[in-house]
């Protein structure tokens, strides 16, 4: 992987993570799911994106 490929997938990312935010928000706007659920998804993503871009950076070759 070179570091234009992460680049892109960091921005890949990043648009994919902000989508996942504004669809639970709605959800929980609606009534779909309580805050507390909220907070646990919000919190697993976020784990998700740190372990996936430790893997990246591994991957850049120099």
């Amino acid at each position: 992987m070179t570091q234009s490929q992460r680049l892109k997938y960091s921005i890949l990312i990043s648009l994919v993570v902000l989508g996942i935010m504004f669809g639970l928000s709605y959800l929980q706007n609606v009534g779909v799911i309580s805050e507390k659920l909220f907070q646990y998804i919000a919190i697993g993503v976020a784990v998700i994106v740190v372990v996936i871009n430790g893997v990246m950076r591994r991957k850049v070759k120099p």
